[in-house]
């Protein structure tokens, strides 16, 4: 059997983090309506550098090695189709070489400025939530569409069929790469904010079936939520907020799993292994966060964060705090799940038998895992093993996560008898 050479796993890292890059600055070069070029253009790159690179060697800027086949090929397509002329109207009303025409948009702070237009056209409000999430993830993120899919458990044709949905509203509706202005900014930057948010949820607590913590997405979540906060049109005391919340949840990141992928819960965590530098990070965000006059869900979520991170044990957590923070979330962000948490919280605070009569009395949350899961901890807790043995039962049934049903296996033999 073959062995790999090692620039095939290099372009292959180097896709997932420069391709969103790259495909933003091409698509902002040559037209939003052009978009399917752009990725054509960076998958032909990335192609021609999985067969050069094994003969020629690695260049020693892989990453500027790759900008510039990218740039001479949207060159050629410049000069091919003579799109130089419309873009020269936006750049200059004097001719310039084609060579001027291409340069300016490969600059790193033209690539950033690339990336958030980019950002800012995929949560148009023209498309759905659904559709938002996949294009940010196609073209910002660089994954494929069987990851996309594998991502939010569907089939990649369910994906492809979403995908050109997108492109046929760009085009019919004339989607434009721009940060809007106006009323439009806010409405478009909390879109931005809110598909950062699903796409750091989704990492942080995975459906996949064989991976518990998807680091790549958070990854891209934190990466998008810092280019919204860079730019001074579109930062906000919303968006340090969401870093902030980012930042709690991945100093835990180590901490979640032992060495076998099995999960550690948060009263069992070994805190040492937290990453301090990243709970520092959240700490100013959330400081920085403070400037504003509204105290958004964001806000509430990496309070609730940050007291986690800064209680020296999980029994030493400020629980009455901690539900305090829930209430005032439920009242900005009401929804069943909300409330699921905010149990978790009443039952440190007030004991299971409290936290029961609330969860039981919600709905909506019969095909949640994480519901029966909590019912079954809180039956367990209150001395009733035998309904906590059946929402554990239920809970395993419902969840596609591997790690997840372990987890509920071992608590089920844990019961009495």
């Amino acid at each position: 059997m073959s062995v790999p050479h090692p620039s095939n796993q290099l372009v292959a890292n180097l896709f997932r983090h420069e391709a969103g890059r790259m495909i933003a600055t091409l698509t902002r070069m040559l037209g939003f309506d052009r978009l399917e070029l752009a990725e054509d253009i960076v998958q032909d790159t990335m192609v021609q550098a999985l067969h050069s690179w094994p003969f020629q060697g690695i260049p020693e800027q892989p990453s500027a090695w790759l900008y510039r086949v990218a740039k001479n090929k949207a060159l050629d397509v410049v000069r091919r189709e003579n799109l130089f002329r419309q873009i020269s109207q936006e750049l200059s009303q004097e001719p310039e070489p084609e060579e001027a025409l291409v340069e300016p948009f490969f600059v790193e702070h033209e690539i950033n400025d690339s990336q958030l237009r980019m950002l800012f056209a995929c949560c148009h409000p023209s498309l759905s939530l659904e559709m938002q999430l996949a294009i940010c993830l196609k073209l910002l993120c660089g994954l494929s569409v069987r990851e996309i899919a594998g991502a939010f458990l569907t089939a990649p044709d369910t994906i492809e069929k979403r995908l050109y949905r997108v492109r046929e509203k760009i085009r019919s509706q004339g989607i434009r790469l721009e940060v809007p202005s106006g009323s439009s900014l806010a409405q478009r930057r909390a879109a931005g904010l809110k598909v950062v948010y699903l796409l750091f949820t989704e990492g942080y607590t995975s459906d996949h079936p064989d991976q518990l913590i998807r680091q790549d997405l958070c990854a891209e979540a934190l990466r998008l939520g810092l280019l919204l906060q860079d730019h001074p049109r579109t930062v906000s005391p919303e968006g340090y907020a969401l870093l902030a919340l980012m930042c709690f949840q991945a100093a835990r990141f180590e901490a979640r799993t032992d060495d076998s992928g099995s999960i550690i819960l948060l009263p069992d965590q070994d805190r040492s292994r937290w990453n301090q530098d990243l709970i520092a990070r959240g700490l100013a965000y959330l400081h920085r966060s403070a400037e504003g006059q509204r105290l958004s869900e964001y806000h509430l979520e990496a309070a609730i964060a940050r007291l986690h991170c800064q209680a020296p044990s999980y029994a030493d957590t400020d629980w009455p705090q901690v539900l305090q923070y829930y209430d005032r979330l439920l009242t900005c962000k009401p929804s069943p799940v909300v409330a699921l948490n905010r149990a978790v919280a009443l039952a440190q605070a007030a004991g299971p038998a409290a936290a029961l009569a609330e969860v039981v009395s919600l709905s909506g949350l019969d095909r949640h895992p994480y519901y029966h899961a909590i019912l079954g901890d809180l039956y367990q807790q209150n001395g009733q093993p035998s309904p906590a043995r059946r929402h554990y039962e239920l809970a395993m049934q419902l969840t596609p996560s591997t790690a997840e049903k372990a987890l509920l296996s071992r608590k089920i033999g844990q019961l009495p008898g």
